[in-house]
């Protein structure tokens, strides 16, 4: 099976990276794949910054996939992916992957299957006892290496991080994945411009009713446990409803914590160059999707570096 192409544009939280993937995607007679945790989730539109206005009439694949309150893997993206590519590929048009989730796009540009680790209720009675300092070295013993933090830090996400260790222990039969090959765009920042963006686009998304959203969202069903699960956007705001914080708490506190977000981003990012994944990075500003397709144009001459399979 020969290698195809596909294109992926990644940066940190408010970088720009839908317009960018929707320009491209236009210029090149493509379609979107998403790459972020929360956009599969229908309902959950301004807090994860869906922007499906941008998309015009450009097709897009795993956004609305689930109902807000079921569970969703990196298992579950990496299969509906594979899906969504083939079927983009076999149509003879350009996959352009967008987001911002690390596991996410570690699990594509790293081109290694995830093995699948159903709930394993045995396992999580066992856990329940425990506090929350056992379930991290429990974690920590099974996979020493334990890079994402944010598993170490919500009981849910450590021993759903258990659970997913536990079953790739259990897994000895390696499974290929599909020659791709890749091509990386990064959009970069200077910080306090980036910082700027950030706030920016909160308050935008405050205005245009995020707490609105996450209220309608807990009055249809989804718990407050569940909305804290969410994310930054979703668990500050269930926060602030519940009356644990009040306003002017909720959103500092939530712009702080998203700056830093935006950090953890770029350590993902820079992780994945250490492990060998390429990546193109552009300057943000005017001018950068021209910039792009021009090197994507002339990429058969090396100005846009591809990473084979």
């Amino acid at each position: 099976m020969s290698a195809m192409r596909l294109i992926t544009i990644l940066g940190a939280t408010a970088s720009g990276k839908t317009r960018l993937a929707v320009e491209l995607a236009q210029f090149l007679g493509g379609e979107i794949i998403s790459a972020d945790s929360r956009q599969v989730f229908r309902g959950m539109d301004i807090g994860t910054g869906k922007d499906l206005d941008e998309y015009g009439e450009l097709p897009y694949h795993l956004i609305d996939l689930m109902e807000a309150g079921e569970e969703y893997s990196v298992y579950d993206f990496q299969r509906h992916f594979l899906k969504a590519y083939i079927d983009i590929t076999e149509r003879g048009r350009q996959p352009v992957m967008c987001g911002g989730t690390g596991l996410y796009l570690d699990a594509i540009l790293r081109g290694y299957l995830m093995v699948e680790a159903p709930r394993n209720d045995s396992l999580r009675l066992e856990l329940a006892d425990k506090s929350d300092a056992e379930l991290v070295d429990i974690l920590l013993g099974l996979k020493p290496g334990q890079h994402n933090t944010t598993d170490l830090l919500q009981r849910e996400r450590t021993v759903r991080a258990i659970e997913i260790a536990k079953a790739e222990q259990a897994h000895t039969a390696p499974e290929l994945f599909p020659p791709i090959n890749h091509c990386v765009v990064g959009i970069r920042w200077e910080r306090s411009e980036l910082r700027r963006r950030i706030t920016e686009r909160l308050n935008s998304r405050l205005q245009n009713g995020m707490v609105e959203e996450i209220e309608r969202l807990h009055a249809q069903g989804v718990s407050w446990e569940r909305l804290l699960y969410y994310g930054l956007e979703y668990r500050y705001g269930s926060l602030y409803l519940q009356g644990e914080l009040n306003y002017n708490d909720m959103v500092q506190k939530l712009n702080s914590a998203i700056h830093d977000f935006a950090k953890r981003q770029e350590t993902w990012f820079r992780r994945l160059e250490k492990r060998g994944v390429v990546i193109n990075w552009f300057a943000g500003g005017d001018g950068l999707a021209t910039t792009v397709k021009e090197r994507i144009l002339l990429s058969q001459k090396k100005t846009l570096t591809f990473q084979k399979e």
